[in-house]
């Protein structure tokens, strides 16, 4: 290796929500010791909106994000459900509906961001494209019907939160005990209807294309899909009172790597009691994990390819029979293949489409909301499957209705300790003792995180920003790398 002091630099890492840093140690004999994935921005936002009014919570903890708001507006809102007085059973029906409409609309247009914008040009072009291939509009230029069937499928889903919250992003949908507006027929019929924004038949249609799509490529690149940065590892996420995959209101359920029960569907307001919260120097990131297994076996990988591990069955029939080819290549034993997590990712985007048609079909889904009375109580606990994992909000108030606490537990925290053994994994097996560090060796370890679909300023609460650098040290702490990565 170039022993001149100069650090290898992704900038940024590329086709993630946020940024971070990468550092490689090596030992006296020149192999990897030890691979992070650092997050070192400043942790802020459960501190800023102390001493705010408690129904100001959903609308202030969107702006954590902008890729996936819909997920921190529900769960505060729940929260805040709780503060308010109001337990799930009382929300009026036709509110809880529409939040989950909001939902699936959200986890609907948020995977189909992930795989046709960032990971598909990975899939489609490989590890080692040149920088210009990395990008949906390479895919665009060399694969057009499938670039543009993506983008109408995010459409739709962004389409569909407009009409329920008046704008893509950052919208006003949930308040405490109830929603904000009603679902008008016309809003209703053009998601059924073929418009500008092709009908929800059109999106099962399409749904079940891009998983037959992921299958095919299964089938041609089999051995570098279920070998690239897997592990065994825990699962969480949330399943329904009958085991059924659940993104709104389940309980919580997590297993081992050989699949053997971890946590046994625990209710929402017992979380405190099972889950610790490590940290570490070099991250601003927590590390949580499972207090009764302790910090380095408690641990658990959440999001797409977690939940299909954990759940029984999906509710929906054309994704419970995706879901059972995919449960029966590892022979009904959890899914440990990182790389699956795309496979898994676009079943719930099937799923998310029947439940969309469904909840649009519903004859109550235009029916006038009440909100039941007020009962305050001090303390609030919310928690849903975001699209990257599950997603925690927890607040507590004081007489005058002021924030006093607020902790959040994110879906890309969970993944803090799995992303890092995936990034391990690419240093170990593709970084050891190489004498020239190139770009798609580099790439690797994005594709890694990529993975996860990370969403970096959700975890870290963060108000900046920073690039993502890779640094390869030797065993004195010298950079002993000199590559500077192109942006794609």
């Amino acid at each position: 290796m170039n022993t001149t002091t100069q650090k290898i630099t992704i900038d940024p890492v590329t086709r993630v929500e946020g940024h971070g840093r990468v550092t490689v140690q090596l030992d006296e004999a020149g192999k990897v010791e030890q691979a992070r994935f650092h997050i070192v921005e400043f942790r802020g936002f459960e501190r800023f909106i102390q001493g705010h009014p408690y129904w100001e919570a959903p609308l202030l903890v969107q702006r954590l994000c902008g890729i996936c708001p819909v997920s921190h507006h529900l769960a505060a809102a729940k929260a805040i459900d709780q503060i308010y007085g109001v337990d799930p059973e009382d929300l009026h029906p036709t509110a809880t509906k529409i939040r989950r409409l909001l939902h699936y609309a959200q986890v609907f247009q948020s995977h189909a961001l992930h795989f046709f914008y960032l990971a598909s040009p990975d899939l489609l072009f490989g590890v080692d494209a040149p920088v210009e291939k990395r990008s949906v509009g390479a895919v665009a230029i060399e694969h057009g019907e499938l670039a543009r069937k993506g983008i109408m499928m995010r459409q739709f889903g962004q389409e569909l939160i407009k009409a329920l919250a008046g704008k893509k992003i950052h919208g006003i949908t949930a308040i405490p005990g109830g929603v904000h507006k009603n679902f008008f027929p016309e809003e209703r019929d053009y998601f059924l209807q073929e418009n500008a924004t092709p009908s929800v038949d059109t999106m099962i249609e399409w749904s079940k294309e891009v998983v037959g799509f992921i299958k095919d490529y299964h089938d041609q690149h089999f051995r570098w899909l279920d070998s690239f940065a897997s592990y065994p590892s825990g699962h969480l996420g949330l399943v329904g009172r009958d085991g059924a995959l659940e993104f709104y209101d389940g309980r919580m359920r997590a297993i081992d790597t050989h699949g053997e029960p971890t946590l046994h569907d625990v209710h929402n307001d017992q979380y405190l009691k099972y889950f610790g919260e490590g940290v570490e120097k070099w991250s601003y990131m927590k590390f949580p994990f499972l207090r009764h297994l302790g910090r380095d076996e408690g641990w658990n990988r959440v999001g797409p390819l977690a939940r299909l591990n954990v759940c029984d069955y999906i509710s929906t029939p054309l994704a419970n029979e995706e879901l059972q080819e995919f449960k029966a290549y590892t022979n009904g034993r959890p899914n440990n293949h990182t790389m699956h997590s795309h496979w898994a990712r676009l079943i719930e985007v099937l799923h998310c489409a029947e439940l969309i048609k469904e909840l649009l079909n519903d004859r109550n889904i235009l029916d006038t909301v009440e909100r039941p009375p007020v009962n305050r109580r001090p303390e609030g606990i919310g928690i849903i499957e975001a699209p990257r994992g599950t997603l925690i909000h927890h607040y507590k108030v004081d007489e005058k209705g002021s924030i006093t606490k607020c902790n959040l537990i994110v879906s890309t925290t969970h993944n803090n300790e799995p992303m890092n053994r995936a990034v391990r994994w690419v240093a170990q097996n593709v970084l050891d003792q190489q004498r020239e560090i190139t770009d798609g060796m580099l790439n690797q370890v994005e594709v890694a995180i990529r993975a996860y679909d990370p969403c970096l300023s959700c975890a870290t609460h963060s108000m900046g920003q920073m690039p993502l650098m890779l640094t390869v040290l030797n065993a004195d702490g010298e950079v002993v790398a000199e590559h500077v990565k192109a942006s794609a």
